[in-house]
């Protein structure tokens, strides 16, 4: 029974852990965190824990959505907010799910920033390229919709 009870805790032991460094590691990331998994799960994830997310929805093409990767997704401001306030998730629309979730959120122009409640409805759309200071005054705007 010890042996037991010794495995539980060492095992829950890690579990937390881990959780911690994966925290600190989004906390003090250098770019936002995005997820890159099916969107069922990003969807099943905000429901879960209530928080809104934040879709970059882009192409390999476009060149703003290039440079949003390069400036603004790094800008420390915008790293801060978005990896406290969001669920951060990235698709090339023109590639795989990525298709039929341009169809779905009738996304036509790139770079796309789409913000989602955590029941999965839409709030806020921009498109074209943002600094990192807009891009935070954005999300606070999206946050504020429900």
């Amino acid at each position: 029974m010890r042996t037991i009870v010794l495995f539980f805790l060492l095992t829950m032991a890690g579990t937390v852990v881990a959780q911690k460094r994966e925290t600190a590691k989004n906390n003090s990331a250098q770019e936002i965190v995005f997820k890159t998994t099916k969107w069922a799960a990003v969807a099943a994830e905000a429901k879960k824990s209530g928080q809104y997310i934040f879709v970059d929805a882009y192409t390999s093409w476009c060149g703003p959505c290039k440079l949003l990767k390069a400036t603004t997704f790094k800008d420390k401001d915008a790293v801060a907010y978005f990896n406290s306030h969001f669920i951060n998730y990235t698709a090339d629309m023109e590639q795989g799910e990525g298709i039929g979730l341009a169809e779905k959120w009738n996304v036509t122009a790139y770079p796309a920033l789409l913000f989602f409640t955590p029941e999965g409805k839409m709030v806020l759309k921009q498109v074209g390229y943002v600094d990192g200071k807009k891009l935070v005054e954005i999300g606070q705007q999206a946050l504020a919709k429900q």
